[in-house]
C-alpha cells in the first residue's frame, strides 16, 4: 500500500469518526430533553421540504468536494502512471455528478411540493 493511499485512508477514517462522534453527541443531547417536550416542530410542509432540500444539497456538495479533492491528489501524485490518471479522472467525473445532483435538488423538492400539494 502506497504512502498516499495510507494517508488518504487515515484521513477518511478520521473524518468518518468525527462525523460519527458529532451524530452521537447530537443524539445524546436530544435524548436528554424532558419527556413530553417537542424539540423541533415544523411550521409547515413547505418548511420541512425546504429543510430536506438544504440537507440534500449540503450532503451532495460535501461528497462531491471530497471526490474532487481525492481526484486532484491522485492526479498530482500519479507521476505519469496512466492507471492513476484514469482513477483521478473517474473521481473528477464523480465530483461533477455530485455537483450536478446538488444543483438539481431544488427541482426535486419542487416536484415533491407538487405531489404533496404544498
Amino acid at each position: 500500500m502506497s504512502r498516499l493511499t495510507r494517508m488518504l485512508s487515515c484521513w477518511l477514517l478520521l473524518t468518518g469518526a468525527v462525523l460519527l462522534l458529532v451524530c452521537l453527541l447530537g443524539a445524546s443531547s436530544a435524548q436528554a430533553a424532558e419527556p413530553g417536550h417537542v424539540l423541533a416542530l415544523a411550521k409547515s410542509v413547505n418548511a420541512v421540504l425546504n429543510n430536506i432540500r438544504n440537507w440534500i444539497m449540503g450532503i451532495l456538495a460535501s461528497l462531491a468536494t471530497v471526490f474532487l479533492t481525492l481526484g486532484g491528489v491522485r492526479y498530482v501524485m500519479a507521476g505519469g502512471d496512466p492507471g492513476e490518471v484514469e482513477k483521478a479522472k473517474t473521481s473528477f467525473k464523480s465530483a461533477g455528478w455530485g455537483y450536478g445532483m446538488a444543483a438539481l435538488a431544488p427541482l426535486v423538492v419542487q416536484i415533491l411540493k407538487g405531489i404533496v400539494g404544498a
